[in-house]
């Protein structure tokens, strides 16, 4: 009985095993029947032509607006502000009082000054009258002394006494310098006491309020600040990777976010040398001028930057999407060398193409095609999270 329980599970193990290759094969045909038909269907391509168009080349990033021209207005004496002449909004011109500063104890250290020169004044001509009679002593004691009438000491006393007199009219005279050199620069502070605009513009900011008191000896405190708002420059932060294109004099227009349809046109006045570093990114901060005749700019505000590399009217163009992986040693200047894939009956032929400005969607043609030339393009499949993206950026992406 063993030995016939045996002879039976023999084939039933065949008969599963067998089964279980069937299914293995099955299973393995349809995954590579449905990967070949999703491949397939990924690469689906589609025949476009040449043709003639206006393309721009734009390096993009963000910025701020801020005055050109701006200027904060301090105090350059301590003291209570007795009253601010201004408010936020308004246009000044040059020389326009802006505030003022209490000057109770400027005036008095004036008057101080001025009273101690009458006094300086009052001695000095003292000290004259005195240098004229020691002056008339010395002179009839030396004719006294040439008549043998009066000694050798004598004459020797009346000319140190003359001496003497005309050291203090000097020292008096030194007094009266330093007195008339206070007094002017406590006549400045007390002019420091009223504070006027430095140029035509805008207060833009207003720091101070009337009776606050304001400390000048370790710096100037602000009591606002004057801006010109005729021109407004944007503080756009380039990439590293993009800066070395930015080129002074450079063409540029830019876009607000409260009137997104307006284009604003500028050119770049500076590419400042030293970086932001903002979570580990390098951004370089480059100034771009702008008129501002009608007010619409206004400090703070975000800005759409486009840095104009490069513009061509009426040249041939091709969808980067159909642009394959670079022909490094083809490359020319102002133009750079790409295969791509043109209709050749029952085969499709590659070529090289060189392609000169490019966009997020169409390249210059410099040389390979013509106007009316078809390329092959590839259609990536809906759902392809590759959709959208240029072959020779999908190529770099499988190799990765």
């Amino acid at each position: 009985m063993a030995q016939k329980k045996s002879a039976l599970r023999k084939p039933v193990k065949v008969l599963v095993t067998l089964i279980l290759l069937i299914a293995l094969v099955a299973g393995g045909y349809h995954f590579w029947q449905g990967r070949k038909q999703a491949e397939e269907q990924a690469t689906k391509v589609s025949v476009v032509t040449v043709a003639r168009g206006d393309i721009e080349e734009v390096v993009t990033a963000q910025g701020k607006l801020e005055p050109k021209d701006f200027v904060d207005v301090g105090v350059q004496v301590s003291g209570q502000i007795r009253q601010i002449k201004v408010e936020l909004g308004d246009i000044v011109k040059k020389g326009d009082l802006i505030a003022e500063i209490d000057p109770k104890i400027y005036e008095a250290k004036v008057e101080a000054d001025e009273a101690r020169i009458k006094t300086l004044q009052a001695q000095i001509a003292q000290q004259d009258a005195q240098v004229t009679l020691v002056n008339q002593q010395y002179q009839r004691t030396q004719k006294l002394l040439q008549a043998k009438a009066v000694s050798q000491d004598a004459f020797d006393s009346a000319d140190a006494a003359l001496k003497i007199a005309k050291a203090q009219r000097d020292a008096l005279d030194a007094q009266l310098q330093e007195a008339q050199s206070a007094l002017d620069g406590d006549k400045a502070n007390l002019g420091y006491t009223s504070i006027y605009a430095p140029m035509d513009g805008t207060v833009v900011i207003k720091d101070a309020k009337e009776g606050q008191t304001l400390n000048a000896t370790q710096s100037a405190p602000r009591v606002v600040q004057l801006a010109s708002l005729d021109v407004m420059t944007v503080r756009a932060q380039v990439a590293e990777a993009d800066v070395m294109r930015i080129r002074e004099g450079g063409d540029v227009y830019f876009t607000t976010l409260g009137a997104s349809g307006r284009k604003w046109t500028g050119k770049v006045r500076q590419v400042l040398p030293t970086p932001d570093v903002v979570n580990e990114v390098v951004l370089y901060n480059v100034l771009v001028d702008a008129e501002n005749k009608d007010r619409q700019l206004m400090t703070g505000m975000s800005t759409q930057m486009f840095f104009v590399m490069g513009r061509a009217q009426n040249v041939p163009l091709v969808p980067i999407s159909a642009l394959g992986k670079r022909a490094q040693k083809e490359d020319r200047e102002g133009a750079v060398a790409y295969r791509i894939k043109v209709p050749a009956g029952a085969k499709d032929a590659e070529k090289i193409i060189h392609v000169g400005l490019m966009d997020r969607q169409m390249a210059e043609v410099k040389g390979g095609l013509a106007e009316g030339d078809k390329v092959i393009m590839e259609a990536p499949a809906a759902g392809d999270p590759m959709a959208g993206v240029p072959r020779r950026m999908r190529n770099m992406a499988g190799r990765l």
